[in-house]
């Protein structure tokens, strides 16, 4: 006997209850898993440890150092790759899948790897390292080589974030804006901008979290001057985890308020829509 009409439809009904529910689920428990380790740091954080840890009188200089080497990294990457990322998403370069291939090959290649290779590239025994070493300069083991492997690990995220930004503007507006009267400088900063602002944002804070938190390229390139990262590992190896919960805090409590805001608008932008 076929089943009755009536049947079926509570059936699939009840198969998308199911469905949903497992699906939140799942959701829960990756999302726990995912804000474990935090969840884990603020267990063993204590007040005496972060005194402890703190209170010497040149503790705070590799937070100093990490914001200041980080500050130069997303300034250069605004400055420099920002219209280079323009011109990718307007195709206005030639060959462009090859821009876009070196850059996607910069972000999948393994820290540890990029700093190796930098030392074939910035190394003392480089034409790069003879010529610095003309002016009194150094790109290993200093501030300089420091900023040079944070802005290497961090390049390709603020490049192809913001040229997915820039690609995401509605182009008939600009064309609006160029048929009545505007130049193409007044188009970008009235329209492209403002609408590529959000992507952009998400793309500049991505950036700082990946230069503030570069590790591996760090530590082949500029091991010294101690950065927050650099710190994290020194200290954990020297006396322990305990003593270095509180730099691991201290990293996140300045590498992730600019991104977790940066989505934040993004996501209402995208709900203004």
């Amino acid at each position: 006997m076929p089943p009755r009409a009536d049947v079926l439809p509570a059936a699939r009904l009840q198969v998308a209850r199911l469905s949903t529910v497992a699906t939140i689920g799942a959701g829960v428990v990756v999302w726990c898993l995912l804000l474990a380790p935090v969840g884990a740091l603020a267990r063993h954080l204590d007040g005496a440890g972060i005194r402890t840890a703190l209170h010497r009188p040149d503790a705070l200089d590799p937070l100093r150092v990490s914001l200041e080497s980080a500050a130069i990294v997303v300034t250069v990457l605004v400055v420099v790759t920002g219209p280079f990322a323009y011109l990718l998403a307007r195709r206005r370069l030639p060959f462009p899948w090859l821009w876009e291939g070196a850059t996607l090959l910069a972000l999948m290649m393994p820290p540890l790897v990029i700093g190796l290779l930098l030392i074939f590239v910035i190394g003392p025994l480089t034409p790069f390292g003879r010529g610095l070493d003309h002016v009194h300069l150094s790109a290993t083991n200093t501030f300089l080589g420091l900023v040079i492997a944070e802005l290497y690990e961090s390049a390709p995220y603020f490049i192809l974030g913001a040229q997915a930004a820039f690609e995401s503007v509605d182009r008939r507006l600009e064309e609006q804006a160029a048929m009545l009267g505007d130049r193409p400088g007044r188009v970008l900063r009235r329209v492209t901008l403002p609408q590529a602002a959000p992507g952009l944002a998400m793309a500049f804070a991505t950036a700082w979290a990946r230069a503030i938190g570069a590790y591996g390229a760090v530590m082949i390139v500029a091991y010294h001057p101690y950065g927050l990262p650099m710190i994290v590992y020194v200290t954990l190896q020297e006396s322990g985890l305990a003593s270095a919960l509180p730099y691991a805090a201290l990293l996140l409590l300045v590498a992730l308020p600019l991104p977790l805001l940066a989505y934040a608008w993004t996501a209402r932008a995208r709900r203004a829509r």
